[in-house]
């Protein structure tokens, strides 16, 4: 039995060892990626982040038999435990762990609805459950000056500068995701009810509303900005790179960093900390859990109950500052 790798740093790069699979699992990716894209329409970082971890589970597969024709039929809980258990000795955290868990178990699953497995054993792999940390947000004062330092090139008129400013304000109004944002086209927005139509994960679809700075911020985006940088080949995206293009989530990301950078005391965040400082700010403001989980497109509602555990600390921050007897 060959030796498998137990360290993560030492694993080849992921593209090498998608190349090296043998065919038949080679194949058995390239249909599990396509499932993914086009079937369920996931986000390209979800599917890179499931397809991943299926080519190190297959390679590991391959590993452990000693066989170039190994098959997806060779799949049983023992080997996926196994492999598991490789990505914790090599220093896999828990949300990891989880994460690759569920990759495995969507995998498993839809091997055996397309015939390459007779019993499903995805069902059967546990792992530990994902470590629900507070995630860092700003204080309502902090945001307000994000707001602020990132509108100071929007007033000279910057192309660039006016979409960055639009782009932080509908982030912070909305709370929606980076890939949700830079997916959206002119005719998702609705300026007169001032909503913005959303497509989240799993393709569902929400009306989100965003505020009267927000709307400022983008009618100058579409005046001034748009059209800048707008050209003969530019799509129907509202927001649009330097180029022209489809804007892209990493710059997005650095519009954040820098924002929220000028602000004294703040976390180092970036788009995703402005939505966990939105959905924060809802709750403290009086919003009701379920419309917040509505207007962040969770599926579930305890994954919006986290936000009530930010609240909860810092209220218990405020006690212990303030109270006699704390």
């Amino acid at each position: 039995m060959a030796t498998t790798r137990s360290s993560e740093s030492q694993r080849p790069d992921m593209r090498a060892a998608r190349r090296n699979l043998p065919e038949p699992l080679g194949v058995a990716v390239a249909q599990f990626e396509h499932h993914l894209r086009w079937e369920r329409d996931l986000s390209g970082h979800t599917i890179r982040a499931y397809v991943g971890d299926v080519v190190w589970l297959l390679d590991h597969l391959q590993r452990s038999t000693g066989d170039d024709g190994a098959t997806v039929q060779e799949l049983d809980i023992t080997v996926l435990r196994e492999w598991l258990a490789t990505q914790h000795s090599g220093g896999a955290g828990r949300t990891t762990l989880a994460r690759r868990t569920a990759s495995i178990r969507t995998f498993t699953a839809w091997a055996m609805r397309a015939g390459l497995l007779v019993e499903d054993p995805g069902p059967r792999l546990s792992a530990p459950r994902k470590q629900r940390t507070l995630p860092p947000i700003l204080r309502k004062e902090q945001a307000g000056s994000a707001m602020e330092a990132s509108e100071v090139g929007a007033q000279q008129g910057d192309p660039v500068a006016l979409r960055d400013h639009a782009v932080l304000e509908l982030l912070y109004a909305t709370g929606m995701r980076v890939s949700e944002l830079c997916r959206l086209d002119l005719d998702h927005l609705d300026h007169d009810r001032r909503v913005v139509h959303v497509r989240g994960k799993g393709d569902r679809e929400r009306v989100v509303p965003f505020g009267v700075p927000a709307d400022r911020a983008l009618e100058r985006w579409l005046s001034q900005g748009r059209p800048a940088l707008a050209t003969a080949t530019s799509t129907t995206a509202l927001f649009l790179g330097a180029r022209g293009g489809r804007l892209d989530p990493r710059t997005v990301r650095r519009a954040v960093h820098d924002a929220v950078g000028a602000v004294a005391g703040a976390a180092d965040m970036g788009p995703h900390g402005l939505r966990h400082s939105a959905a924060t700010h809802l709750l403290e403001g009086g919003a009701d859990l379920r419309s917040v989980q509505e207007l962040l497109g969770h599926a579930t509602l305890s994954s919006t109950q986290l936000y009530t555990h930010v609240t909860v600390e810092r209220l218990k921050a405020i006690h212990d500052r303030t109270h006699p007897r704390s």
